[in-house]
């Protein structure tokens, strides 16, 4: 078992069995929900429920799975849900999801009665090295990503690699473009050990995890080098948003890897980031993931949603990009044009791959 700590909770990494149960013993004798999607409750809750073993009055709350579902609707069914088995303010929310079960399901613990204890319990590769790390919570709103939200730190993190093995090659590789993007901006030495496949899982989510706490330490509320962290989710989130209708959507890391690929084309015209670096990273990125075209006559439409981005000052577009490889910078405005151009470039090189 290894503990990471960040402000004030722990991440713990290592068996459920083990890792859970400690964190359990404040709670014997209160109500203890666990919050699951369809997915996560027939190949993940069995897993969870070995590592149970107090007295806790359990009950189970399961949403359906995807993106689209990540919405005030869902939320209101996980409030009544709450309010029906009459949850107190001494009530625990487990989370046992990705990022939207951990996004959604801290917003609701945060919000309801003014605030319950959660626990995250990361299921996917995506949610263990990034998003069930740092207390940021939300949902979707008007067709922006994360538009509601707050920040509010769990009790704790669990997690445990052996749920990786419930998903399917497609979530592991959307995961693995966090764990990249956190190479590109901070960690350079990495970067190679990466895409030469070279380190176990274990310590890959290890060492990812150890990144973004840093920089989440140094900065809680992303008044700054937090920021960092959003390299490539400017475009990302608006192709992932362009997508969430489509027969099938793009999953989170497919959209942030798409964006990387943009803005580090951006990087290069507007941060410094050398040309042989933009070849390094669209070469590795671009064959990993099943990526889409872009439409040009979506291109407007994409930009607009860049305006509504939470990021933004006033009605400039604002961006992370890489001054060089493990080195980011934050607050670049970048005009629509070269935002268009960066598209352009996207879809060029997939149409060479």
């Amino acid at each position: 078992m290894k503990t990471i700590t960040l402000s004030d909770y722990p991440i713990v990494l290592g068996d459920i069995r083990n890792t859970l149960p400690p964190l359990l013993e404040p709670y014997a004798g209160r109500t203890v929900f666990i919050l699951t999607d369809t997915n996560t409750r027939t190949h993940c809750l069995p897993i969870l429920m070995e590592a149970i073993h107090h007295k806790l009055q359990l009950h189970h709350i399961t949403i359906p799975a995807g993106e689209q579902h990540k919405t005030i609707h869902t939320c209101q069914t996980i409030w009544q849900a709450l309010l029906t088995h009459e949850a107190d303010r001494h009530a625990l929310l487990l989370n046992l999801g990705g990022g939207v079960i951990g996004d959604m399901g801290g917003f609701c613990a945060a919000t309801y009665k003014r605030g319950i204890d959660f626990i995250q319990i990361p299921t996917t590769l995506l949610a263990q090295v990034d998003a069930s790390v740092g207390g940021k919570l939300g949902i979707d709103f008007g067709g922006i990503k994360n538009s509601i939200g707050t920040f509010h730190n769990p009790k704790a993190v669990c997690v445990d690699t052996a749920f990786l093995d419930t998903l399917s090659n497609r979530e592991r590789r959307s995961g693995w473009a966090e764990i990249l993007k956190h190479a590109l901006i901070a960690e350079a030495d990495q970067w190679p050990k990466l895409i030469r496949n070279e380190l176990p899982i274990d310590e890959v989510v290890f060492q990812s995890i150890q990144t973004k706490q840093r920089i989440v330490l140094a900065d809680p509320f992303e008044k700054g080098i937090r920021k960092t962290l959003n390299f490539g989710h400017t475009i990302g989130h608006a192709i992932e948003a362009l997508f969430l209708d489509a027969d099938q959507p793009l999953l989170h890391g497919e959209a942030v890897a798409a964006g990387m690929i943009a803005e580090a084309y951006l990087s290069v015209r507007f941060a410094g980031l050398q040309e042989e670096a933009l070849r390094e990273i669209s070469k590795h990125i671009l064959p990993y993931f099943a990526l889409p075209l872009i439409p040009i006559p979506q291109f407007d439409a994409l930009i607009s949603r860049m305006y509504n981005d939470k990021k933004n000052i006033g009605k400039e577009i604002n961006f992370t990009l890489l001054k060089a490889l493990g080195q980011a910078e934050t607050d670049f405005y970048i005009p629509a044009q070269d935002i268009a151009d960066s598209l352009s470039f996207y879809n060029r090189c997939l149409q060479k791959t």
